[in-house]
């Protein structure tokens, strides 16, 4: 792989990571995450789900455990690359 394509990957994979962080930080602080970002779809019906702690904490924590799961790992893959063994 080239060079080129490594930093590009990894700056790709850390903004993700930035980008979920934020999301579930501010999920946690306002106590409501949103399902999707409802500029991408906003044909959907499922695009402006919002999920309140206090009325709907299951899909709450499920929400807020993805988005900060998804972090950590775009944060991973920023750490190893695309790290491919010789051999």
């Amino acid at each position: 792989m080239t060079p080129v394509f490594d930093v590009g990957y990894r700056l790709v994979a850390v903004a993700l990571s930035v980008c979920c962080a934020r999301q579930a930080w501010h999920g946690l602080i306002a106590r409501k995450i949103r399902f999707v970002d409802d500029d991408w779809l906003d044909w959907s019906r499922w695009a402006s789900q919002v999920f309140h702690r206090d009325t709907m904490p299951i899909r709450y924590w499920m929400q807020l455990s993805g988005t900060a799961i998804s972090s950590l790992l775009c944060l991973a893959a920023a750490f190893i690359g695309w790290w491919q063994p010789n051999g």
